[in-house]
């Protein structure tokens, strides 16, 4: 009899103790009894009828995240893999159809993925794929809120967080983009080597123009030296001619004392005799005498041909006079 009155004490206590269960934060139960629905749980102490209701399942309430990935082809016949990744949620007040109106959630949203994605992608190419993956990942949104939202799923968000192309495809991809970048340098060096040149012409047609501005200078000082030069030798009783020959010879030594003051130079300076002065002095004379004497020619030749009409009109006139008299 105690035995008896211990064994059912015992089941008491486990009775009492199953009546009573827990329901843990952001999860709902689903109570039925005789496998009949009976009610939906919160978090918290909850209590139901032993062996009579049981727990039917547990439906997490939390955000989750579903991550696919599909391969399919581009508008250009290029296979590339995109990973999609889908965060949905059961709200409260849908937690019944969520549990019993669908038994495998994540096979129908990577259904529902897969039918969207590879409807999308094959319109696109593939630069335009990567350009537009976030309208793919709204088309996916879209999709999936008009086909989870019956059987009490919501959609949060979806985003396209990886695009794969082909190996081969990629490697091109590579190249194209490292061509672009030398041709990018290629053009920044170009440009620079045309502004070194430029800057470099317009330097050294400043420094032409400054070095003549200089020579025109330093000639126009020696033409006055020359000037004052010949007034002083006039002065003393030479001519000009006689100065100007003196000037030269004068400039010719001291043209040979500069180059033998350096020991460096190779320049050889023809003719080089020691008459070389005296010569050059004789001939610039007879050159001079030479030239007053074509002047002279010259100007009686003009002066003959100024005199020449006044002669013809005197005649003219006389023989006028002559017949007015007869």
């Amino acid at each position: 009899m105690n035995a008896f009155l211990i064994i059912f004490g015992f089941i008491a206590i486990i009775i009492l103790f199953s009546s009573f269960f827990t329901v843990k934060q952001q999860t709902a139960v689903i109570i039925e009894r005789f496998g009949k629905f009976l009610s939906i749980r919160q978090s918290g102490l909850q209590l139901k009828i032993p062996l009579i209701d049981r727990i039917a399942g547990r439906v997490n309430l939390k955000i989750q995240q579903l991550d696919v990935i599909i391969e399919t082809k581009t508008k250009d016949n290029v296979f590339v893999k995109l990973k999609v990744s889908v965060q949905f949620m059961v709200v409260k007040e849908t937690v019944y159809d969520a549990f019993y109106k669908l038994e495998y959630p994540h096979d129908q949203i990577t259904s529902y993925v897969f039918d969207v994605v590879r409807a999308e992608v094959p319109k696109l190419k593939l630069d335009d794929v990567f350009e537009r993956k976030d309208d793919i990942a709204i088309a996916v949104k879209r999709e999936l809120n008009e086909a989870m939202t019956t059987y009490g799923y919501t959609i949060i968000n979806t985003l396209v967080t990886d695009i794969d192309p082909d190996i081969q495809v990629k490697n091109a991809m590579n190249r194209i983009n490292a061509a672009d970048r030398e041709k990018t340098v290629a053009e920044f060096e170009a440009e620079a080597s045309r502004i070194r040149i430029v800057a470099k012409a317009q330097a050294e047609a400043e420094s032409k123009k400054l070095q003549g501005q200089g020579i025109a200078d330093q000639r126009r000082e020696i033409a006055r030296g020359l000037v004052e030069s010949v007034d002083v030798l006039n002065k003393v009783g030479i001519n000009s001619q006689e100065a100007s020959a003196l000037i030269v010879v004068t400039q010719h030594y001291d043209t040979l004392q500069a180059i033998g003051a350096d020991t460096n130079s190779n320049l050889i300076l023809l003719p080089n005799s020691p008459q070389a002065g005296s010569d050059m002095l004789n001939n610039m004379i007879a050159s001079f005498s030479a030239s007053n004497q074509v002047g002279e020619v010259m100007k009686s030749r003009n002066k003959k041909k100024k005199d020449t009409p006044v002669i013809q009109e005197i005649i003219s006139e006389e023989e006028t006079a002559t017949e007015d008299e007869e």
